[in-house]
């Protein structure tokens, strides 16, 4: 990627036009053309000064500048730019006039300028630098499931101190020196590409798997699925990247099902189902719940648990929790249009749960396999195979597995 490249510099010029100016004229300074876009909703000083004025976007979302003006409903607002703004940058990417997305702003511009981004590809440059970056709990907000380099300013971007304008230098160079130099272009190699989800107690497994695939010519993309990586998982499955799965890691479900920390939303175990494509199933971290220490119900502390590390409690799930877990599975695989299968260890469903680790029980975890098997369709081949996940016995099969659906 060399040459001029058109930026999208996102930003609300209401409160934010000298930041954004400076930004702007530092990108043409590198070799760049950059095009402002006003997300305000606000009259101020920053007005006429964008090459896409607010009116345009509001216009675009379906509404009149005046009328957001005018609102008191902010939240409502927000969305409006925010859609109208994902239509005109869309646009602009189709007739190749932008090639990058650099948003500015604090809370509320943060959130408007990182909704458009979520719109945008995975592999196309987008920076947003901001100021509420650091505010607990914001940034997995700012990011969902996009590639977004999050950008922490640390100071308010309000004034042009020596201080700003150094981040704002570097941020300009960070997603200019994205034009540069050869780039492997994001594609898969279709039928031939894997998806993969793991987590750190089933790594030795999904290293396993991945290597003997990779030598029987697949690509294989894993995902860390505590909550992101695995909705990722699930767009990216949508968009078409992937032709078959492998979910280790399906304990989004669960969580989901029960609000917890590794919830990977309504979706999850679904999109290769509706896409058709082959899939195998396993049940890393399936056992377990990893609800907040801070929202503990009664009875959580006396749960069998496994300490990860001073931040993560893996709690055994109960045997009624298993059995509805195993009914959402059921509800979910039987909705494929592709071949699947479910591999489960009976030695544990991880090195967390493996023999002599306080949350292991194997005679509850069959309460988990009988409910699935009762509620699966005929078409959805169950493997019971007497090994931990982690052993080497157990990748080999999950190999076989694949390797039989993708047949």
């Amino acid at each position: 990627m060399t040459g001029v490249k058109g930026v999208l510099l996102i930003a609300t010029m209401d409160t934010k036009a000298k930041e954004a100016l400076y930004l702007r004229d530092k990108m043409k300074t590198l070799g760049q053309a950059p095009i402002v876009m006003d997300l305000s909703m606000k009259r101020g000083e920053g007005r006429g000064l964008a090459e896409i004025p607010a009116y345009e976007v509001a216009k675009a979302g379906g509404s009149t500048l005046k009328q957001i003006q005018n609102s008191q409903d902010l939240d409502h607002c927000m969305k409006v730019m925010t859609a109208g703004a994902v239509k005109i940058t869309q646009r602009l990417i189709r007739e190749s006039r932008v090639h990058g997305v650099i948003g500015l702003g604090g809370y509320r511009g943060s959130l408007m300028a990182t909704g458009v981004m979520h719109s945008l590809p995975f592999g196309f440059p987008k920076i947003m630098v901001s100021s509420a970056a650091g505010l607990p709990g914001l940034s997995t907000q700012f990011l969902k499931t996009s590639d977004i380099i999050l950008f922490h300013s640390v100071i308010e971007i309000a004034g042009l101190t020596a201080l700003l304008m150094n981040v704002l230098d570097r941020a300009a160079c960070a997603l200019s020196g994205m034009f540069r130099g050869k780039q492997v272009a994001p594609r898969s190699s279709g039928t031939k590409t894997i998806a993969m989800t793991m987590l750190g107690p089933c790594e030795r497994c999904a290293r396993r798997v991945r290597v003997s695939l990779e030598q029987a010519g697949y690509q294989v993309i894993g995902f860390h699925a505590a909550g992101i990586g695995d909705r990722a998982m699930e767009d990216m499955v949508t968009d078409g990247l992937f032709g078959a799965v492998i979910d280790l890691a399906p304990g989004g479900v669960g969580e989901h099902l029960y609000g917890f920390m590794r919830d990977a939303g309504p979706n999850r175990l679904e999109s290769a189902g509706k896409m058709g494509i082959p899939q195998v199933i396993s049940t890393c971290g399936v056992n377990h719940i990893t609800p907040s220490k801070s929202k503990y119900k009664p009875g959580y502390g006396e749960r069998r648990k496994y300490d990860l590390d001073r931040f993560r409690t893996w709690l055994r799930m109960s045997p009624r929790e298993l059995k509805e877990v195993a009914g959402v599975f059921a509800r979910k695989l039987n909705n494929s249009t592709g071949p699947v299968k479910v591999v489960i260890p009976l030695a544990g469903w991880s090195s967390v749960d493996s023999p002599g680790k306080p949350t292991y029980d194997p005679k509850e975890d069959a309460l988990f396999i009988q409910a699935l098997k009762k509620r699966l369709k005929k078409e959805v081949e169950v493997l019971e195979v007497d090994a931990n996940m982690e052993d080497l016995e157990f990748a080999k099969a999950v190999v076989k597995a694949t390797l039989e659906v993708l047949r």
